[in-house]
């Protein structure tokens, strides 16, 4: 496809919600998109200048940092954690609500005062800096699951990981004990694209006027 757009979208908890708004966008996807036993990674969809990509969270941010995708939608704990100078989030899509928290063994000895912590977790940019601003040198194990299992075989004595409702926490016998940042999906855009490509400048402002819509009723 010749100067097409790719709109970079992730598998996981956010897919669900985002869809319906990128419908109300004009990005709607094909048919087989919504067939779970396909396993392509690249859908065409209604519009014939553009095509979706369907990859890990983590992936979508790097495909639009590197322009290898114009825009996409991810949540900001990912954006956070990258911090990549060329992507751009201007649209707040308030949906994909959860929070980035601390959590431990319930019951563990408190240990708010050692100077060193092991924690698991598959953001260990946030996580250092996290435990930085309190003074406190965090050792990060990265996973980039299972996270709330490692306290109890003995790889870390925290995690950092989202949650939701708690319930995963509380199943495997561990309680918040900081919240970091509250988190929510959001369209990210290759800045360079953003400046050379009027359909980028053109989306981003329908994105922002569905936002801006849904926040008002």
């Amino acid at each position: 496809m010749t100067n097409s757009l790719t709109f970079a979208i992730p598998k996981g908890r956010i897919l669900d919600e985002a869809l319906p708004v990128m419908a109300r966008a004009g990005v709607v996807p094909e048919d087989g998109f919504h067939d779970k036993a396909n396993r392509s990674l690249t859908f065409a969809t209604t519009r014939d200048d553009m095509r979706l990509i369907r990859v890990r969270a983590f992936d979508v941010a790097t495909f639009v940092a590197h322009g290898a995708a114009q825009l996409g939608i991810v949540g900001s704990d990912v954006i956070e954690e990258f911090d990549y100078a060329e992507l751009y989030a201007p649209v707040d899509l308030d949906i994909g609500h959860c929070h980035l928290a601390v959590a431990e063994p319930k019951g563990a000895q408190d240990t708010g005062s050692a100077s060193h912590l092991r924690v698991a977790t598959k953001y260990p940019n946030i996580t250092r800096r996290h435990f930085e601003r309190m003074g406190i040198q965090a050792e990060c194990v990265k996973l980039n699951g299972a996270m709330e299992i490692a306290p109890e075989l003995g790889l870390a004595g925290r995690i950092v990981d989202l949650v939701s409702t708690g319930t995963t926490l509380r199943e495997n016998g561990l309680v918040e004990t900081s919240r970091i940042m509250d988190i929510s999906a959001r369209l990210i855009v290759n800045r360079a694209a953003l400046k050379t490509d009027p359909r980028v400048a053109a989306l981003v402002e329908t994105f922002r006027a569905i936002s801006e819509e849904r926040s008002a009723a």
